[in-house]
C-alpha cells in the first residue's frame, strides 16, 4: 500500500537518503527545502520550517496534490555554531526556530490529520549531541535536545489516536557538512566512536523505514541512537 511520506529538508545528506529509501518501497515521497529546487524522481514542495505561514501552505499543496500525509519525517536543520560568549542572539534564535519549532510546527500542521485519520508517523531527527552535549554548539544541542521532550509529549497526546511520535538520534555521518570538517577533527571525532567510524546516511534511513513500518506499531516516545555508540544511550 502506497503511503504518503513527508521528509522536510530532504534535499541532501541524512534527509535525501530517507526521501529515497521511502521512494524505493513504493511510497509516495515529498521533500521540502527552502529553495524548492528540483529533485531527479522526487516530489519537492517550497517550505521554510521557521515560517508558520510556510509549512501551512506547503501542507496546503501536499494534500491537494497527493493526499493527506502519513508519515512526517522532521528532518530539516542548521547549524550556527561557535563558543558561548561569542553566539549572537541571531545565531540562537535561527538555530531553535529552524531545528525545534519547525518541526514542533510540521508536528502540529501533521497531526491535524493524522489524529482524523487515528493512525499517523511522527518521526524526528536528532542528534547524539543533544543528549550528550557539544562545546560550540549550545544552540545546536539545546534545538536537538528540545525534540525529544517534544516527542514524548506528543506520544502521550496523540497515542490513543494511533499517532506515533519517535526519535532518532544520529551520531557522525558521512555527508556534505562533515566533509568541511579538518582532517584533524575528522580523527578525534571517529577516535571517539566505538564503531571507529561514521555512519553512512543510509544506515540512519534503515532505522527511520523501520520506524515508519507496521512493525514499529507499539513503539513511541522512543529515543533511537544510531551513533556507532558514541552515545552509548545517552
Amino acid at each position: 500500500m502506497t503511503r504518503i511520506v513527508l521528509v522536510t529538508g530532504g534535499n541532501r545528506g541524512i534527509g535525501l537518503s530517507i526521501a529515497r529509501k521511502f521512494q524505493s518501497l513504493g511510497d509516495t515521497v515529498i521533500v521540502t527545502s527552502r529553495s524548492g529546487a528540483h529533485i531527479d524522481g522526487l516530489h519537492v514542495v517550497q517550505c521554510d520550517v521557521s515560517q508558520t505561514a510556510s509549512v501551512e501552505a506547503a501542507f496546503d499543496v501536499i494534500e491537494e496534490k497527493f493526499g493527506t500525509v502519513q508519515i512526517a519525517i522532521a528532518n530539516a536543520g542548521i547549524t550556527r555554531d561557535g563558543l558561548i560568549m561569542r553566539m549572537s542572539d541571531q545565531d540562537i534564535d535561527e538555530v531553535l526556530n529552524t531545528n525545534l519549532f519547525g518541526a514542533i510546527r510540521v508536528a502540529r500542521r501533521a497531526a491535524k490529520t493524522m489524529l482524523k485519520a487515528r493512525q499517523g508517523r511522527l518521526i524526528f531527527i536528532s542528534s547524539v549531541v543533544g543528549l550528550m552535549g557539544s562545546a560550540g554548539q549550545v544552540n545546536y544541542s539545546a534545538s536537538k535536545a528540545g525534540l525529544v521532550g517534544a516527542a514524548r509529549s506528543l506520544a502521550r497526546e496523540l497515542g490513543s489516536r494511533g499517532v506515533t511520535a519517535n526519535v532518532i538520534a544520529p551520531g557522525f555521518v558521512d555527508t556534505d557538512m562533515t566533509a568541511e570538517l579538518t582532517e584533524e577533527r575528522k580523527s578525534e571525532i571517529v577516535g571517539n566512536v566505538p564503531l571507529g567510524r561514521y555512519a553512512s546516511p543510509d544506515e540512519i534511513a534503515e532505522v527511520v523505514k523501520f520506524i515508519a513500518s507496521d512493525e514499529a506499531g507499539y513503539i513511541t516516545g522512543a529515543v533511537i541512537p544510531v551513533d556507532g555508540g558514541l552515545g552509548m544511550g545517552h
